[in-house]
């Protein structure tokens, strides 16, 4: 498969984006900044942006309460998002659903959810919409390794497959479920292998890969466009830091954290870029610091916002 040099270039600078932006939220988290508590996505970027390459712009997406790097994959504003974590009128949730509720909409983004397992549900609703309104229209659900072991996983792979769905549920496998090793709390070796028991096609990707995680998202996606139903994709990836900020990293070692850092990502295809003549080492160098800029201009859009008044309180409530 032949990608554009402008095509491979987007996903390079959407990684760094990803990386960059949850690096200064960890940075402002532990400066009292941002309140409340954020989930890290730091070493799976790769997976997340690789995989909504393989949509249309019109495509819809279910998130995780670790879903910063769909949400930029899916072309959301920088600005916006930065000042919706820190609580700001002016960001996406009017700065009153944080880091687990940023939603976009107009981008074809469901939501985050701050519920382990929580998108399922919504990701069948989404697709059976899209197949009785014959719109085309793919939706991706993402969840992670330890959602596979919730009821809904397994009511809405069911569902999806009787109805054949245009869905195609994408789990990042990153080994852990908070401080549960996806070793020892599935049966599976792979969460893809689920897939036989709902007479749909499972495949286990190396999530650090994005061109192999669009490729075989793409394949997925087409047969789900086509009518022929859902599929899983999974990819095998890592989070560098702790499930969320409480974490104090004791159900695993430095050893096994400092190899996968030996595996980044962003690393890896910096270095797959400049060796394939994509680009040079300088124009990687350049596009970093843009990227970087890029985030900076996002804190400052956030920190010129105001914080929602009281008297907002009752909006956007519904009963």
């Amino acid at each position: 498969m032949t990608l554009s040099k402008e095509t491979l270039i987007s996903w390079y600078k959407k990684m760094l984006h990803t990386r960059f932006f949850e690096a200064q939220v960890d940075a402002f988290f532990a400066k009292g900044m941002i309140h409340g508590t954020t989930h890290l996505s730091i070493g799976q970027e790769a997976f997340a942006i690789g995989s909504t390459a393989a949509l249309h712009a019109d495509d819809l997406i279910t998130s995780t309460h670790r879903g910063h790097g769909e949400c930029i994959g899916k072309d959301a504003d920088l600005n916006r998002m930065m000042a919706e974590l820190m609580g700001k009128s002016n960001g996406y949730c009017k700065g009153k659903g944080g880091s687990m509720h940023i939603a976009d909409l107009e981008k074809g983004n469901l939501g985050a959810n701050g519920v382990v397992g929580g998108g399922f549900a919504i990701a069948v609703g989404a697709a059976l919409t899209q197949q009785m309104k014959k719109t085309g229209k793919v939706v991706l659900c993402f969840f992670g390794d330890g959602a596979s072991n919730e009821g809904s996983f397994h009511e809405a792979l069911n569902l999806a497959s009787i109805w054949k769905l245009p869905v195609v549920f994408m789990c990042t496998n990153n080994h852990y479920g908070m401080s549960m090793s996806v070793a020892r709390s599935t049966a599976v070796a792979n969460i893809a292998d689920r897939a036989a028991s709902y007479e749909m096609p499972g495949i286990t990707v190396d999530g650090n890969d994005p061109i192999k995680v669009y490729e075989a998202t793409l394949a997925a996606v087409e047969r789900a466009r086509s009518g022929e139903g859902p599929s899983i994709v999974e990819g095998i990836t890592y989070r560098w830091l702790g499930h969320s900020k409480s974490d104090a990293n004791r159900y695993r070692t430095k050893e096994e954290i400092e190899a996968w850092k030996d595996r980044c990502p962003i690393k890896a295809f910096e270095k797959y870029l400049i060796k394939n003549n994509v680009i040079s080492q300088q124009e990687s160098d350049e596009i970093t610091a843009g990227a970087k800029d890029d985030i900076a201009r996002a804190v400052e859009f956030a920190q010129q916002g105001s914080y929602p008044g009281i008297e907002t309180l009752e909006e956007d409530v519904y009963a």
